[in-house]
């Protein structure tokens, strides 16, 4: 049995793996406000709760670029205390078992590689879209995250007068039209014409990130997960129409996208770094 831990910006998720199913997990706050010190102890607490004579190992998705050999995390998105965490040696120093830890984009990716939508699939980009724009990269049947598991960050990318993640993570809802992703659908599913205009301009920021990604990877796949695409139906359309204006047919003939079917596709694809089901870089 394999821990998979997916250290998020509102809540830590924990899963108990064996044979590529979730036996047994916990959903927490994330601990967003702590002092280094604490959130370390929280985070401890939570996963010494789930440890049981089975586990063989933990694997740990974090926000943040880090150093992978050393399991060192820098400058975590979500808690703002951790600017440098030898989280690896801190975690083998309390269990006593082998700690795996990754870019949650990453682990995201993974988990769809390993168990969910993309199994079939050897290069993949897999698109996160929430309160950022995370992604993460398969190529050739290998996650590749570059030196610093940086790699593939499309949505810190220039785009109009900011960034993608500006315009396709849920800051767009706020800064375009003071609402959120979550009652813009609600509206946009009950037919308000706003809402589904502005899901409709969503959709056109989205178009023009699959571009971006179709120029740097050209994947055979682009698979969405996150909070944003459980409203996938409501920008797919003008998505795609967005994407046409790619200037190789063939590219947009060829690409798949698809929608994760998982919510908990990176608990798994945390695991999977412990279970070390596919190289890493």
């Amino acid at each position: 049995m394999i821990l998979g831990v997916d250290l998020g910006g509102t809540n830590i998720r924990i899963g108990q793996i064996a044979k590529g199913k979730i036996q047994n997990k916990i959903s927490e706050s994330s601990p967003s406000d702590e002092s280094l010190e604490n959130s370390l102890e929280y985070i401890k607490d939570k996963i010494r709760s789930m440890i049981t004579d089975d586990v063989e190992g933990i694997g740990i998705g974090v926000p943040s670029v880090l150093d992978i050999s050393k399991g060192i995390v820098y400058n975590a998105t979500n808690i703002p205390s951790w600017k440098e965490v030898h989280l690896k040696d801190l975690l083998l120093e309390e269990f006593n078992l082998p700690v795996y830890i990754n870019n949650d984009s990453n682990c995201f990716v993974l988990g769809e590689k390993e168990y969910g939508s993309c199994k079939e699939f050897k290069d993949i980009v897999g698109v996160t879209l929430g309160t950022g724009v995370g992604t993460g990269i398969v190529i050739n049947n290998t996650l590749y995250g570059g030196r610093n598991t940086g790699a593939g960050e499309i949505g810190s990318l220039p785009y109009l007068d900011a960034t993608f993640e500006d315009y396709c993570g849920s800051d767009f809802f706020v800064r375009q039209y003071n609402t959120t992703g979550k009652v813009a659908a609600i509206k946009a599913r009950q037919g308000d014409t706003e809402a589904i205009k502005i899901w409709e301009e969503y959709g056109i920021h989205a178009g023009h990130l699959v571009q971006a990604i179709l120029y740097v990877y050209d994947p055979e796949i682009i698979i969405f997960g996150g909070g944003i695409a459980e409203s996938y139906p409501l920008f797919e359309k003008k998505m795609k129409q967005t994407m046409n204006s790619f200037p190789y047919p063939e590219t947009i003939r060829n690409i798949q996208i698809a929608v994760s079917e998982d919510a908990d596709i990176s608990i798994l694809g945390a695991a999977a770094l412990a279970s070390n089901k596919i190289l890493t870089y």
